[in-house]
């Protein structure tokens, strides 16, 4: 089969289209044709540091959509010829290849009317969002949420998740995005170059401070984004935790949460794991009625995707990249 193949360690901008053995699906998986796969900053991350699972050539990509082709032994909730999504194990060969195999209790079937490129655009980005609002911070109508970096993926799908959910949101993107952000859903753009989004998310709530903050930049935004919670705020965080030694205050107290989507596949836990194709489903009827938009600003072909990673890298991507590969 063809693949974009992964030689070594930092060789991430400089990978091939070459073949690979087709693999064959183990007990409880399924083998996958594949026809589109996203590109997030986890592949040229971990592409550039390695992982001491892999074995090289490797293959890089997390999200996949394509069709089932092969069952592995005892798989019942599954049928050849379906349509499906699904997060990879990334200790494991992923999806920037003709064919790949998961786990079938992790798979989410697609709907009719949705593609294969918006639904490759979801798991990783969509489900990250998912989690930090619903299974965390347990988000809710008439809360008021600061989502970070608002234009990029994981921003992008939780602007729209938590504006579905009826709260006020607000978000931070340079003033180029304001635009872009506001269509998703946005009630506020922040412009994180020129305000303080800690005042500005204070002034928007009569000094009280929001309610939630999802921030996806780091441990200093996200230290700095707890001068904008209000008594009993939460922040969810992806990028670094805040000094929550520094934080804990009886006379304001706040709630933690770190989100580590992919970790899941490690974990041992079926029913966690589990849980990322209920919220790939639930996300993929989203996109069937309507009320939510996959973000894809971009498709590449497969020996498109080093160049279309190292523009990733810049971190001034707006909305997702896609790869089709056939």
């Amino acid at each position: 089969m063809k693949a974009l193949l992964l030689e070594g360690k930092a060789k991430v901008f400089e990978m091939k289209v070459g073949n690979l053995e087709k693999p064959t699906p183990a007990e409880g998986e399924v083998l996958v044709k594949i026809k589109s796969t996203a590109l997030n900053p986890v592949d040229y991350k971990t592409g550039n540091g390695g992982n001491p699972n892999w074995t090289y050539p490797h293959v890089l990509g997390l999200d996949s959509a394509g069709v089932v082709e092969e069952l592995g032994a005892n798989v019942t909730n599954i049928r050849v010829g379906d349509r499906v999504v699904y997060h990879s194990d990334l200790t494991k060969r992923g999806g920037f290849a003709e064919y790949g195999v998961t786990t079938a209790h992790t798979v989410s079937l697609i709907p009719e009317g949705v593609s294969f490129e918006d639904a490759a655009a979801l798991p990783c980005a969509g489900y990250t969002a998912y989690q930090a609002l619903f299974h965390k911070m347990n988000a809710s109508k008439g809360q008021t949420i600061l989502v970070h970096a608002g234009a990029g993926g994981v921003g992008g799908f939780a602007i729209q998740l938590a504006k579905n959910a009826g709260l006020t949101v607000l978000t931070t993107a340079s003033y180029n995005n304001h635009k872009y952000v506001k269509s998703l859903g946005a009630d506020y753009a922040i412009d994180y170059r020129e305000e303080d989004f800690a005042e500005k998310a204070l002034e928007v709530t009569n000094g009280l401070g929001v309610d939630l903050v999802l921030d996806t930049v780091g441990r200093e935004n996200a230290d700095k984004s707890l001068k904008a919670l209000a008594f009993n705020g939460q922040i969810a965080f992806i990028a670094g935790p805040p000094n929550v030694n520094d934080a804990i205050s009886f006379a304001h107290p706040l709630s933690f949460h770190q989100i580590a989507l992919g970790s899941v596949h490690q974990s041992g836990n079926v029913n966690e794991q589990r849980k990322l194709s209920e919220m790939g489903n639930h996300m993929l009827s989203l996109l069937q009625e309507g009320k939510l938009h996959a973000l894809v600003e971009k498709v590449v072909a497969l020996e498109e995707v080093p160049a279309a990673l190292a523009e990733l890298a810049t971190r001034r991507v707006k909305g997702k990249i896609v790869a089709k590969l056939s």
